[in-house]
């Protein structure tokens, strides 16, 4: 692997950086939703789209930029190091993709472009109230009437679908099918009648989960992606775009430098606490950490651009990144002591009170996506070659 970026990639992420100085505030946390944060989201996804960023690594028959892996990894690193939103990663990352290897020409000229020009929200209706890492289990049901499918059921853990215009939905179309076997994937229109929408609080108190809701809400037969009852592998196709690292590894950094400025100028008992060894170690220790997470999700982007496909080297990515952003927050809210309890708004709150809201959101990051035990797994059969228990 080389470790060197090329000037031209390196004049890439000067300009990146450029962009979120100028547009995002200095003590722009992200968080919840609300309406001004989302306005932000909606004002800063069009400036991107117009940028090409917003499709830097779609190919340019698409619409995209036909960006390097080695770019687009650049550009994920610095929007998650400058905590700026904007991204659509479940339309540009996720849907988008999949629907370039799986969809028809009609397909792709209808939902393409909408997500090219940032107009768009998409989200993902995969887990349900019963099939979380058992994917395969789902009951959703998709029966077809006509030029119609018509679904009922439930998916839950829905990121965004209060915000969302458009949901990629897995549903059970032959129920006597081994449960691979009978999935079918579609693309369903969220305003559409019968679609319901429960908001899911989080123990950070933030809404972004919600529970959607399906009865009798009718899909054209058009937007069925893929063959009927072959939905698992347009699903599979879709979680390989999902599952990356270099996001949480520059949270992560950013986050251990806000905490060593902090106890740079913290001075409880008129001694700095960076004074003490036990907090510089342990700054350390978790930098070392961090880079090291960097490395494994640089090495991801590196077999792409060699038309490598990772598979084991993703899991270890997510898995080791997400646990690392865990290991932060936690010795934040503890660096902190009581202050670590505050959340943004109180008067006594340090770092504006992001890093208890940030360690308990950390929780969700080893479950979405693929738990961590689900990417040990794929480490051990995939990587290691141990046999299936």
């Amino acid at each position: 692997m080389d470790f060197q970026f090329t000037p031209q990639e390196e004049a890439f992420r000067e300009e990146v950086r450029a962009f979120i100085r100028a547009e995002v505030p200095p003590d722009f946390d992200g968080g919840e939703l609300g309406e001004e944060e989302w306005e932000m989201t909606r004002r800063l996804r069009k400036k991107l789209a117009q940028k090409g960023w917003l499709t830097l690594h779609w190919p340019k028959e698409y619409g995209g930029m036909g960006a390097s892996p080695i770019t687009q990894l650049i550009f994920n690193e610095e929007m998650s190091y400058g905590r700026c939103p904007g991204r659509d990663i479940f339309g540009t990352r996720m849907m988008a993709p999949t629907l370039m290897i799986w969809g028809t020409e009609e397909q792709k000229k209808r939902f393409l472009p909408p997500v090219a020009r940032g107009e768009v929200q998409w989200c993902q209706g995969y887990s349900e109230p019963g099939s979380g890492s058992d994917l395969a289990s789902l009951q959703t049901r998709a029966v077809r009437d006509g030029d119609d499918y018509v679904i009922n059921g439930s998916k839950i853990w829905t990121s965004l679908a209060h915000r969302a215009d458009w949901i990629m939905l897995l549903a059970r179309t032959n129920p006597e099918a081994e449960k691979h076997r009978g999935i079918s994937f579609f693309l369903v229109d969220m305003h559409s009648p019968g679609i319901s929408v429960r908001p899911i609080i989080n123990m950070a108190n933030i809404h972004s989960f919600n529970q959607v809701f399906f009865d009798n809400v009718r899909v054209p037969k058009e937007n069925l992606v893929g063959e009927e009852n072959r939905g698992w592998y347009v699903a599979v196709t879709l979680l390989d775009f999902e599952r990356s690292g270099v996001d949480y590894s520059a949270s992560a950094r950013r986050t251990l430098e806000d905490l060593a400025q902090f106890a740079r100028e913290f001075a409880p008992s008129g001694r700095p606490l960076a004074g003490d060894a036990r907090v510089r170690n342990a700054l350390a220790d978790l930098y070392v950490q961090a880079q090291a997470a960097r490395m494994i999700a640089y090495n991801v982007a590196w077999m792409q651009s060699k038309g490598l496909v990772p598979n084991k080297e993703s899991s270890a990515s997510k898995v080791f990144g997400t646990e690392l952003v865990q290991r932060v927050t936690n010795f934040g809210v503890n660096l902190m002591g009581l202050y670590g309890q505050l959340l943004k708004g109180s008067k006594w709150a340090k770092l504006n009170g992001r890093l208890q809201t940030a360690w308990l959101m950390s929780f969700s990051h080893t479950i979405a996506g693929g738990t961590s035990e689900i990417q040990r797994n794929i480490i051990a059969m995939r990587g290691l070659g141990l046999p299936r228990g």
